[in-house]
């Protein structure tokens, strides 16, 4: 095995490890403060996705704007979510809000088959995206780096927020009991709302970057990548942000891995190992890497 290649797999675990940690981020903000798993969050991938390529194709505008835009396009589809479907039923039994997740999630996809159609769109990259780099062996393709360093800036500065902001204290304040953060004074609802909108606009970048990575786009994108990063926030401990991040790079890595360094003939049981693994570390460490236990049992 040649230096080269295990380059190129490395690389490619922490491209595939960045995307899964994104979206692992929306599960894990929106699970810690209001209990709730919200399985259309993945979807949102697929709307930033779509976003991503009718700016580029219709408009053509910079890529920065694009990006921004993706970004705003996808807090937006979570503000909705949160008003329309959440907010609602507030207080109601855990199981209903996993059931409203469910049905909007296959609302999105089939309303995304309906207008879209469910054939693939290729998604075509700028030239210098698509350009290889060479990096110790291996011939790298700029997205791949680029995909790596925006993840990890758009990572390090949630982090901060959660840290050193007024907004992030009161996030912190409502994960550990919501009843409480409201006597303090603090507005529960907006802070839940900018949990979903913060997590939702990760997930919308991510599907910029799920396209570019791979190049063909489908109004179904978003169920495998929002089922894996679950897995991700689930290995880290769902509710632990950074627990997210680093569940989704060991996933990733993990995964290229597995295809990379085993016979041709296991490539397609990757999905297969992938929940395998999540069962193997939670027979070792029940909450995750990061997680807490809480009084709640499936």
């Amino acid at each position: 095995m040649s230096g080269g290649y295990l380059t190129d797999l490395l690389v490619g675990g922490l491209t595939l490890g960045s995307m899964y940690a994104l979206v692992a981020i929306g599960f894990s903000m929106i699970y810690g403060i209001i209990r709730l798993i919200n399985f259309a969050h993945g979807d949102i991938v697929m709307i930033g996705a779509f976003v991503t390529l009718g700016l580029v194709q219709a408009l053509d505008l910079p890529l920065p704007l694009v990006a921004l835009a993706t970004l705003a396009a996808g807090g937006g589809m979570g503000l909705i979510i949160e008003r329309a479907a959440f907010r609602p039923m507030r207080g109601a039994p855990q199981v209903t809000g996993f059931i409203a997740s469910l049905a909007v999630s296959i609302m999105l996809q089939n309303l995304g088959v309906l207008i879209l159609t469910a054939q693939p769109r290729n998604f075509v990259c700028p030239d210098w995206l698509s350009a290889p780099a060479r990096l110790l062996g291996a011939n790298i393709r700029v997205i791949d780096l680029a995909i790596v360093a925006s993840a990890l800036g758009l990572a390090s500065g949630l982090m901060l927020v959660i840290k050193k902001t007024r907004l992030g204290m009161a996030m912190r304040a409502t994960a550990e009991n919501l009843d409480t953060a409201r006597l303090m004074g603090i507005d529960v609802n907006r802070t839940i709302m900018a949990a979903f909108v913060m997590g939702s606009a990760l997930a919308g970048v991510a599907g910029f970057m799920w396209g570019g990575k791979f190049g063909q786009i489908d109004p179904l994108l978003g169920y495998v990548p929002g089922l894996k990063s679950f897995v991700a926030a689930v290995i880290g401990g769902v509710g632990s942000v950074p627990g997210a991040i680093l569940g989704g790079y060991l996933l990733g890595m993990s995964e290229v891995l597995f295809v990379g360094l085993l016979p041709p003939v296991y490539a397609p049981y990757r999905d297969a190992f992938v929940f395998g693994t999540l069962i193997l570390i939670l027979l070792v460490l029940p909450n995750g890497l990061f997680g807490t236990s809480t009084e709640e049992r499936a």
